[in-house]
């Protein structure tokens, strides 16, 4: 019989209490929870993808299918990206350009628009990723089929067709994830003023923003004009396909 002998230091707390009720309410647990949700999902889906196109396949519905629905998902998801980024710098705008006396109410609505915004930042990288694994599992099952062929002209025709495809296909991800990489430089405009305006709501704090309203309109400017551009890309990509 083997024993481990333990020893601890009784003079030192083993853990600080702690508002429970709170933490579990509290809106960085609830958005960690939806964190480990999303990762369990794809670490699933990772170990059973082949297993899961094969049960899609007998009811008819191919990667070619599939990858059409994550891209008009991610196309869907850019437009209320868009929107919600929109809505956030409007936030911010009234905050700081108008005076009414509602400071703490505004303040608020603008702490919440950027907490949906961020919400909205997430899920739109994970919409691209999925569009970019079930595009990887196509085209690389698409390459290996090409060996498949007896006629020589029919696996030439569906090679150009794989290069054309893959073709639109770079071109519609360098715009997505171009676009994406506009919502982090506003987020982080907006998420720094809010963590300053949180310790230092008055007038004076608040006036002092005044002169970002213009730098944040023209990053929130060129998100838009990428995101429609993305978008026009995903609705064009997706025509091709069928």
């Amino acid at each position: 019989l083997i024993t481990n002998k333990v020893t601890t230091d009784f003079s030192v707390p083993l853990c600080t209490p702690m508002d429970y009720a709170s933490f579990l309410c509290s809106t960085d647990f609830s958005r960690m929870i939806k964190q480990l949700f999303f990762i369990l999902v794809m670490l699933q889906f990772a170990g059973c993808a082949s297993v899961q196109y094969k049960a899609m396949e007998k009811v008819g519905v191919h990667k070619r299918d599939i990858l059409i629905s994550k891209i008009e998902a991610a196309r869907d998801t850019q437009s209320q990206t868009k929107t919600q980024v929109v809505s956030t710098y409007q936030q911010f705008k009234n905050l700081v350009m108008v005076n009414d006396g509602g400071l703490e109410k505004r303040y608020k609505a603008m702490a919440k628009a950027v907490e949906q915004s961020e919400d909205r930042a997430t899920e739109l990288d994970q919409r691209i990723d999925a569009v970019e694994s079930v595009a990887g599992d196509l085209f690389a099952e698409w390459k290996t089929e090409l060996g498949q062929y007896s006629s020589a002209a029919l696996r030439e025709a569906s090679a150009k067709n794989l290069n054309t495809t893959r073709g639109s296909y770079d071109v519609l991800v360098r715009r997505m994830r171009g676009a994406q990489s506009r919502v982090t430089p506003v987020l982080n405009v907006l998420q720094d003023h809010t963590l300053y305006l949180k310790h230092n709501l008055n007038a004076r704090a608040v006036s002092s923003l005044q002169s970002e309203v213009d730098a944040v309109a023209n990053k929130v400017d060129a998100l838009v004009t990428d995101m429609e551009v993305a978008i026009t890309e995903a609705e064009k990509f997706v025509r091709g396909m069928r």
